[in-house]
């Protein structure tokens, strides 16, 4: 046998020993499966992430919170600065003052106006008691002049003081009739300023909301993430301050083939076990199935799991669970997750439940 004959059956030996050792290595690492009841994903742990953010732009004054801490629900994060909106609260608080001391001047008005009409109301009734006399007095001398007992200037003069009545009490009509119209001014008057110290304590209102605002608080119980900002910049409205997590709110993602995905129904029953501590088996539940099958994501690495279209499986731990073991929760271990797809199967023993205790 010549020597290039021996090279290749050397060469085609090492591949062949490397090409069983690795399919040995893979055997032996690759999870084994549980049966036709149960199916597998690798996934990462995560929770929900808020973003604390400033509502308007400005300086950041101080910040509370360090990147670790456990904050609760209301608790202050961080504060803006708030100098202008201070200012503006009191210039607003002046404005109010005016407009309740416009409203009393308007009130005021208004009882002058009345008093008015009720002096005109009077001298009207005054003029209708005048004009009575006049008519009664002119009656007579009618009467009497026809008798040839009074001269007709008499007669005259009773008539002319019965038109002089007449018009008295025409103007004092006119001048009760501008009384009230100059009340219903008067009420406008007053209205306009009540209206305005509204206007005015709802901007009061507004600015105080903004001076709340100001001050960003933790919209739920969770952990701090890391900061975003530091005291003394000045960011936009809508700027990120800090970024927290929820830790009631924590879940594997993971992706199934869409050969088994639509026998999974929520609710199902999953098995965590991070890689960080295989020992340790997580109950969970699945909380969301997408209904749209997309194509494998590259941290789907195993070549029985790369498939073409898979389908996004959420695994959600129990609340409940998780205020337990809240200091050891951490965000991005990479895991495994079963899931048991025929609900008489019984989990085998490496997946029954045990948690840290």
């Amino acid at each position: 046998m010549n020597t290039s004959i021996k090279k290749n059956l050397l060469v085609s030996a090492v591949a062949i020993a490397v090409a069983l050792g690795t399919w040995s290595v893979w055997t032996k690492m690759r999870p084994a499966g549980l049966g036709e009841g149960f199916v597998s994903g690798n996934g990462r742990i995560e929770a929900t992430e808020i973003d604390v953010a400033t509502k308007y732009a400005g300086r950041v004054v101080d910040i509370f919170a360090r990147e670790g801490d456990f904050v609760k629900a209301g608790q202050v994060l961080a504060q803006m600065q708030i100098d202008v909106l201070n200012a503006q609260r009191d210039e607003a608080r002046a404005q109010q003052q005016q407009a309740i001391n416009a409203v009393a001047s308007a009130e005021a008005l208004v009882k002058m106006r009345e008093s008015d009409l009720a002096a005109a109301q009077a001298v009207a009734v005054q003029r209708e008691s005048d004009l009575d006399n006049a008519r009664r007095r002119l009656g007579r001398s009618q009467t009497l002049s026809r008798e040839g007992a009074t001269s007709i200037q008499q007669l005259d003069d009773d008539g002319a003081a019965v038109r002089n009545a007449e018009a008295a009490l025409a103007a004092a009509k006119a001048q009760a009739t501008a009384a009230q119209a100059a009340i219903v001014a008067a009420k406008a008057q007053v209205t306009g300023a009540r209206s305005s110290v509204t206007a005015v304590g709802a901007t009061i209102t507004r600015i105080e909301a903004d001076i709340a605002d100001s001050q960003l608080k933790a919209p739920r119980d969770g952990r701090v993430q890391y900061r975003v900002a530091q005291p003394g910049e000045v960011i936009g409205g809508g700027g990120k301050v800090l970024n927290m997590v929820d830790l009631s709110d924590v879940y594997m993602t993971f992706f199934l083939p869409e050969t088994v995905a639509g026998r999974v129904a929520l609710g199902s029953e999953v098995r965590i076990v991070l890689d960080a501590a295989p020992a340790y088996v997580i109950p969970a539940q699945v909380s969301f199935v997408a209904s749209v099958a997309q194509f494998t994501p590259k941290t789907v690495e195993t070549a029985s799991e790369r498939q073409k279209l898979m389908f996004r499986v959420k695994a959600r731990i129990a609340p409940e669970l998780l205020k337990q073991h809240l200091k050891q929760v951490k965000t991005g271990l990479p895991g495994m997750a079963w899931l048991k797809l025929d609900a008489q199967a019984e989990w085998p023993e490496k997946l029954k439940v045990k948690v840290p205790e």
